[in-house]
């Protein structure tokens, strides 16, 4: 953690863990135990670390390596494969290797110059930013396998700075959703298996999302600059279109500011927890009420359902999206002592309670058997998706990012 911080050489004094749900006595054995790390006493471990004098390693510090060259030493296809594989430039598949003429017919997918910068990345909130161009998400969109008329899409998703590979020790992937003419220009598959690997597009855009969060934000070397304890299955491949031609509501994209005809990418914090049901059947408030009390309290839904989930709940009254998510949101509670036992809750909701922010600090106030709601009505989005041989419905988790619903027409 303090490599991934940036202060590898900080003196360290370490606590086993798990450090939630442990008892009062069990967190004092940890202070008055032993640092599993250096099997010395805890607390000697701190007052040596704040007290001694300062060693030249301390003084010294280290440098991250920055340079980015813009080419390889020739050299033939099975060793050069092995350099992606021990460099940790590649998710441990077969890339297609970059040559020049390749990433050159890569770039005619877009108008934009190769040298344009189109963002910035950084493995944790804690490291220097990296600065990339057009050529260099192109080299990774030729990696993945992309055609040229996918690139648009690929820099629209780069450009809204968003790690695909978040170093988080939960284990954070992301999930990106098109919206727009452009799913039937390129192909994309939002119907039979939207979810699974059985488009070119969507595999292939998803996967070089998460090749240029590796390559172009100083890597995801687990251990280092990645820390995610069981890791994450989206971020082999997590993008698809919404089946805008079945569904009975507005797009998603529309919600954000865009019109219809425009073509949009969002994107999505989170992919860990997952559930899915049918429906609606005549149970449905009750399943739903017993998944959402199931998922994190701070990491809120992204519910896609194929269109005949959502042609079912418009015959129950529901018209809009907007209208089912505000059922949601009010449907959506836990007991007050439950809701602030949840871990994400109590270290990222609780000190805005506490600075008086709402609705936060009125449910600090509540009874421990109060029932409290659990999101906010503009953090659930609904996305209709599917082929329609079955009324399935899925929920992820899946937090918008701030800001990030991104123009794909504005990278073609």
């Amino acid at each position: 953690m303090a490599l991934a911080n940036g202060m590898p050489t900080a003196r360290q004094a370490y606590v086993p863990q798990p450090l939630v749900d442990r008892s009062t006595a069990d967190l004092r054995g940890y202070i008055e135990g032993a640092d599993p790390v250096s099997n010395r006493p805890f607390m000697q471990e701190i007052l040596e670390g704040l007290s001694s004098p300062l060693t030249k390693e301390d003084e010294t510090g280290v440098s991250f390596e920055r340079s980015t060259p813009r080419l390889l030493k020739p050299d033939d296809e099975d060793n050069l494969q092995q350099l992606f594989i021990d460099n940790y430039w590649t998710d441990f598949f077969p890339v297609t290797l970059p040559t020049v003429e390749r990433v050159d017919k890569m770039l005619a997918g877009t108008s934009h110059a190769p040298d344009e910068i189109v963002g910035k990345l950084r493995p944790t909130d804690f490291r220097e930013f990296w600065e990339f161009d057009v050529e260099k998400v192109a080299v990774n969109a030729v990696m993945a396998g992309c055609r040229p008329e996918y690139l648009p899409v690929l820099l629209a998703m780069a450009s809204c700075g968003v790690s695909a590979r978040s170093s988080s020790t939960t284990s954070f992937a992301g999930i990106a959703v098109v919206n727009g003419p452009i799913r039937n220009e390129i192909g994309m598959n939002s119907g039979i298996g939207v979810l699974g690997p059985w488009n070119h597009a969507n595999a292939t855009i998803g996967r070089a999302w998460n090749l240029l969060c590796m390559n172009l934000q100083g890597g995801s070397v687990p251990g280092d600059t990645y820390m995610g304890s069981l890791g994450n299955l989206n971020s082999f491949s997590a993008a698809f279109a919404e089946n805008e031609e079945r569904s009975p509501w507005a797009p998603l994209h529309t919600r954000y500011g865009f019109e219809p005809g425009d073509s949009a990418v969002t994107v999505f914090r989170g992919g860990r927890y997952t559930t899915s049901g049918f429906g609606p059947r005549e149970e449905w408030q009750n399943k739903l009420k017993r998944v959402f009390a199931a998922t994190e309290a701070r990491e809120a839904p992204l519910w896609v359902m194929d269109p005949i989930v959502a042609r079912g709940f418009v015959e129950k009254g529901f018209r809009t999206k907007e209208k089912l998510i505000a059922w949601c949101a009010d449907n959506a509670e836990l007991p007050a002592r439950d809701y602030w036992n949840e871990q994400w809750v109590q270290t990222r909701i609780k000190p805005l309670a506490v600075a008086g922010v709402e609705p936060y600090a009125s449910n600090l106030k509540a009874a421990p058997d109060e029932m409290v709601k659990m999101f906010l009505e503009s953090e659930i989005n609904i996305v209709v998706s599917g082929g329609e041989t079955q009324g399935a419905w899925r929920i992820l988790e899946g937090r918008r990012a701030k800001d990030c619903t991104i123009s794909i027409d504005a990278w073609r």
